[in-house]
């Protein structure tokens, strides 16, 4: 038995598909513009004919009505007489009766009984010479209670029209075939150009990641519409690479401190030879037990910056002041190492942001500067606006970073080879660059000074100052 349910009915899968109802309102678009076009002939043809008649009986009427006026009935005859002999078509219509209904010229025999009614306009069936016909006439009450009938035979202007009529449908008939013929095909088209997005959808829905939307040659909406699909899925597949390895990191980084962690809780526990003892390992697996808290911490304010949340705490700020705080901070841990912290800061710096997580960005930059540069060593904290740009740079005289870590640095949890023994998690430039990020920023990294050993490394946040 075939299937007979709506979805599969022929109009509704067609009103379901979106290439249907543009093919369908492709059709209604031609329709309208063939009617359009078919009313605009009929009113520039057979109302013209039409208008034109009627104006030529009521020029011949009023005519007739001044020659009555001017040379009286025997005139009025007479030129009524004059026109039929010079009537070659035979298309004219005349009939002037008496007050006692004797016909006193033309060429109609009795007056129809369709001039009584109110209307002067009449139309009416003639029969002329064995032919039916229509006639179109004016009725014009004349001085004396004489009446005049004035028309014209209007067989041929009908046939005219009947013509008229079946070219114009036949040209509604050719279009309606044409309109559906390029609806066909105007469906076939989208669904053959968008066929290639439902195939990488598709495979993706089956877990193949690595597919995307083939393009063409010919960079149209479709093309543009697969760049747009593609540019989000290699996002899709960078953010999820990124999950992928901070798992991985976490579990690598992680790992270690807990074991220690508890190898001397363990250790504590069977070995303790007094209470103060037990004491300082329970005090030494808290402070590990902490470190870790707070990686769990930092990736988790990475990931509500990334996600954009704190964009509501946007409002004008002056960095100098916060920038100048930063320092504050950390000049006596610059001075416990015998560094130096130069601040060259200008007047006003303003731009439209977060202020916590700005003064904390930097705050991290300091806090690296200050542990990668020996003691001894000098750190710089330096501003400006350069066209329109808020520039923020932290410049050290530590190690620097090679070409390749530098491209690798911001992503969770990566440390280079050369802080490998340095405390940290690899979070802190993470999340400087997802805070920048969030102020639809960039972050720099360069040598401080190039060609010298060792170079030292320039971090430099751009802002736009609106």
């Amino acid at each position: 038995m075939p299937n007979t349910s709506p979805a599969n009915l022929p109009l509704i899968g067609l009103l379901r598909s979106a290439s249907g109802r543009f093919a369908l309102l492709f059709t209604a678009m031609f329709a309208a513009a063939a009617t359009a076009a078919a009313v605009v002939l009929w009113w520039n043809t057979a109302g013209a004919l039409d208008r034109q008649t009627d104006a030529a009986i009521r020029a011949d009427a009023t005519a007739l009505v001044e020659r009555q006026r001017d040379a009286g009935l025997t005139g009025l005859v007479a030129a009524i007489e004059d026109r039929l002999a010079l009537d070659v078509q035979n298309e004219s219509l005349y009939l002037l009766l008496a007050p006692d209904r004797r016909v006193l010229a033309g060429n109609l025999a009795v007056w129809p009984g369709e001039a009584d009614v109110d209307a002067p306009w009449i139309r009416m069936p003639l029969l002329r010479d064995g032919t039916e016909s229509e006639a179109r006439m004016l009725r014009v009450e004349l001085a004396g209670q004489h009446r005049l009938l004035v028309g014209r035979d209007v067989a041929e202007k009908l046939r005219l029209r009947g013509l008229l009529s079946e070219g114009i449908a036949w040209a509604a008939s050719s279009s309606a075939a044409i309109a559906l013929l390029g609806a066909w095909l105007l469906r076939r088209s989208l669904e053959r150009r968008l066929m290639p997005v439902y195939g990488t959808a598709a495979a993706i829905g089956a877990g193949d990641l690595s597919r995307r939307v083939p393009l063409s040659d010919r960079q149209d909406e479709f093309d543009r519409l697969g760049m747009t699909m593609n540019a989000m899925l290699d996002r899709i597949a960078q953010l999820m690479e990124g999950v992928r390895g901070v798992s991985d990191a976490i579990a690598h980084d992680l790992r270690t401190p807990i074991a220690r962690a508890r190898a001397k809780l363990e250790e504590a526990l069977g070995d303790a030879a007094d209470e103060e003892a037990l004491r300082a390992a329970v005090e030494q697996g808290i402070a590990d037990l902490d470190g870790i808290a707070r990686v769990f911490k930092a990736v988790l304010r990475i990931a509500e910056v990334e996600a954009g949340a704190r964009r509501a705490a946007f409002a004008p700020v002056d960095m100098v002041p916060t920038l100048a705080d930063a320092a504050d901070l950390y000049g006596a841990a610059a001075e416990a190492r015998e560094q130096v912290l130069a601040v060259d800061l200008p007047e006003a710096l303003n731009l439209v942001g977060d202020r916590d997580l700005l003064l904390q960005a930097v705050a991290n930059l300091l806090d690296n500067a200050l542990k990668f540069t020996p003691d001894g060593g000098r750190v710089a904290l330096s501003a400006r606006v350069l066209d329109g740009v808020v520039e923020i740079a932290v410049a050290d005289s530590g190690p620097g970073l090679a070409p390749d870590d530098r491209a690798r640095a911001g992503e969770r949890f990566f440390r280079a080879d050369t802080s490998r023994n340095t405390p940290g998690s690899g979070l802190g430039l993470s999340l400087v660059r997802a805070v920048v990020a969030l102020h639809r920023g960039d972050v720099v990294l360069e040598d401080t000074v190039r060609g010298r050993e060792p170079p030292g490394l320039t971090v430099r946040l751009r802002l736009p100052s609106g």
